[in-house]
């Protein structure tokens, strides 16, 4: 039922949490993890021009640090795994990552710690609520 599995994350300790929900699903299904960190080019509106290229570099190494934590994980576990930083609003990045590596679930954390990344609204309600495929949400106290 899942060959390919969604992880979305933005590093932070809730997400680790989540990451080992993934990574048991796609073990037992012997699925592909597909493990995503988005750069939120959202927070960049607050910020003088100056300043963009260095917190934007600073994003993607955090954005990279993540994806490669989940990645190293997953792949102790035996699974499978592709990975993928991009740069956009969370949500249409998460559903056009789902899409483009024909996902049949997405498993995500339901609230973050990093006000940067909670600008505008729940990144999970939205993906929720737009996406063709399941989502399996964690919240912060699983």
């Amino acid at each position: 039922m899942y060959e390919t599995i969604l992880f979305p994350t933005d590093g932070t300790d809730h997400a680790t949490t989540v990451a080992e929900h993934a990574i048991d699903i796609a073990a037992t299904r012997d699925a592909t993890l597909h493990v995503l960190s988005v750069v939120d080019d959202r927070a960049f509106l607050i910020l003088s021009d100056d300043r963009v290229d260095d917190v934007r570099a600073d994003f993607r190494a955090r954005a990279l640090e993540a994806v490669d934590e989940a990645a190293t994980a997953a792949v102790d576990r035996g699974v499978t795994v592709e990975t993928t930083v991009d740069d956009g609003r969370p949500a249409e990045c998460i559903l056009e990552c789902a899409d483009g590596a024909d996902a049949d679930l997405i498993v995500m954390g339901t609230s973050g710690d990093d006000y940067e990344r909670n600008v505008v609204g729940s990144v999970s309600q939205q993906v929720v609520r737009t996406s063709p495929v399941p989502v399996l949400t964690v919240g912060p106290d699983a």
